[in-house]
């Protein structure tokens, strides 16, 4: 497969990735660390490091903004659940 047409690929399927994870607010970032090894925020790290990779200037907060489609501050008071008691 051409090289350029495989990173088209990829990033549609990131794109799609991220649209599904900001429709499923439901999801917490625990969960996903805990099922997958990575979640919202190592997203937004990696477009930070992307980025950069590219010569462009994005921060942190920037990077969150894009992958959770609103400011990080915004959805966690809107979607994150507190983290459950232990026993």
């Amino acid at each position: 497969m051409d090289k350029a047409i495989q990173r088209e690929i990829y990033a549609d399927v990131l794109e799609r990735l991220i649209i599904h994870l900001q429709k499923r607010t439901d999801v917490q970032n625990i969960d996903l660390m805990n099922l997958s090894g990575f979640c919202r925020n190592c997203l937004s790290k990696w477009y930070v490091q992307s980025a950069k990779k590219m010569g462009m200037k994005f921060t942190y907060e920037d990077a969150k903004e894009i992958i959770y489609g609103m400011p990080y501050d915004k959805w966690k008071k809107k979607y994150q659940k507190p983290l459950p008691k232990k026993k």
